[in-house]
C-alpha cells in the first residue's frame, strides 16, 4: 500500500490499514521498547497499547513520516511512563522495607515466608523452565545459562519469559513486590 494511501486508511480506521500497521511496525516498535524496558512482554504491551490508542483516537494524520516519527515517540513516552511507575514503586517497597528494622521478628518471618512462597511457586514450574529460573535467581546470564543447560540463549529468554508470567500469575502482589526488591 502507498504511503499516502496507508494514512488515509489509517485515519479512515479501515481494519487494512492496522493490519498493515502491525505487520509492519510491530517487531521494529517492540525492540525499539526493549531498548528501553527490558522486557520483552512489557515492550509488547506498550506496544500494543500505542496500536489500541492510535484505533481509539480521532487524531488525523498527515504524512507518513509524521506518523512513523508519532509512533516510535508514542511507544518511547510509554516505555519512561512505564519505567517512572516502576521506580516509584520500587522506592516505595524499599521505603516500607526500611521502616522495619532488620533484628525485627516479624520482618525475619515475612522475608522467609516470601522467599518459601517463591520457592514452592519456582518447584511447581515445568522442569526445563524451573532449571532456567533457579539459575536465573542465581545471578547467572541468560548465556551462562544457555552453556550450563546445553541450550540456545533464545531458548532459554523463552522459558524465563514463561517462568516471570507463571510466576506472576501463581504469587499475585507479592511477585509484585520481589520484583520492586530485586528479588526476582
Amino acid at each position: 500500500m502507498a504511503p499516502e494511501e496507508f494514512i488515509k486508511q489509517i485515519n479512515g480506521k479501515h481494519i487494512a490499514a492496522f493490519r498493515e500497521l502491525f505487520s509492519v511496525f510491530y517487531r521494529y516498535l517492540v525492540l525499539y521498547a526493549m531498548r528501553l524496558v527490558r522486557q520483552q512482554e512489557v515492550a509488547e504491551d506498550m506496544v500494543q497499547e500505542v496500536f489500541v490508542a492510535i484505533w481509539e483516537s480521532d487524531k488525523e494524520y498527515n504524512s507518513y513520516h509524521g506518523f512513523r516519527a508519532f509512533l516510535y515517540d508514542s511507544v518511547k513516552n510509554k516505555c519512561l511512563n512505564y519505567l517512572k511507575h516502576e521506580e516509584v514503586e520500587r522506592r516505595h517497597a524499599e521505603l516500607m522495607m526500611r521502616y522495619v528494622e532488620e533484628d525485627d521478628e516479624d520482618y525475619r518471618v515475612m522475608r522467609e515466608e516470601m522467599y518459601r512462597e517463591l520457592h514452592r511457586a519456582v518447584d511447581e514450574l515445568p522442569d526445563r523452565c524451573r532449571a532456567v529460573f533457579e539459575l536465573h535467581l542465581q545471578g547467572k546470564k541468560n548465556e551462562e545459562i544457555a552453556q550450563l543447560l546445553k541450550l540456545s540463549v533464545e531458548t532459554v529468554k523463552t522459558q524465563k519469559k514463561k517462568a516471570m508470567h507463571t510466576l506472576r500469575e501463581r504469587l499475585g502482589k507479592l511477585f509484585d513486590i520481589l520484583v520492586a526488591l530485586n528479588i526476582v
